[in-house]
């Protein structure tokens, strides 16, 4: 057996108590989800048969498929929500910088967990941009992605682990 599966054996499994401001985050979650749902379903009718699927790195659309593929950012969303919400419940599986122990276990997991959550809802701000992105560009009213859209999808993602990871003491 290695250290690193004995270390994570000797950690302690605790449950963490939800918070008022743990449930709103997972609240908020789910309700951008099923915004994200209801805004791809109410497009979808008025979509034409073919939608871009793909932007290069220029932002321009060079892939397209069917207007049924408009779901598969909300199916995908659905599934890393569900996913992340379920790994949540196990903080001390997850790799931490320090070594966990009884006495840092309880901080480090209610980091972990924030920052999970807090990851979820980017993810699918970031998928209901996509998504919009995809929509706007199969009307005609977007012609591809401008090139501050990877910027800000880049930070969103990075910002709340850099945060968590080094800036969090």
């Amino acid at each position: 057996m290695t250290t690193q599966n004995s270390a994570m054996e000797q950690r302690p499994i605790l449950k963490i108590p939800l918070t008022l401001f743990d449930k709103s985050l997972e609240i908020s979650g789910f309700s951008l989800l099923l915004l994200l749902w209801i805004f791809a379903l109410t497009f979808y009718p008025s979509l034409p048969e073919s939608i871009p699927t793909h932007f290069g790195l220029g932002g321009k659309a060079d892939s397209f498929g069917s207007k049924d593929t408009i779901f598969a950012l909300p199916i995908l969303a659905t599934v890393m929500l569900t996913g992340l919400t379920f790994l949540n419940r196990y903080p001390h599986i997850f790799n931490y910088l320090t070594p966990i122990t009884p006495k840092n276990a309880f901080a480090n997991y209610r980091a972990a967990q924030l920052m999970i959550r807090i990851l979820k809802i980017i993810l699918v701000l970031i998928f209901g941009c996509i998504t919009f992105a995809i929509i706007a560009n199969a009307q005609g009213t977007m012609n591809g992605l401008s090139t501050w859209f990877l910027l800000p999808i880049l930070i969103l993602v990075f910002a709340p682990v850099l945060y968590f990871v080094f800036g969090k003491k």
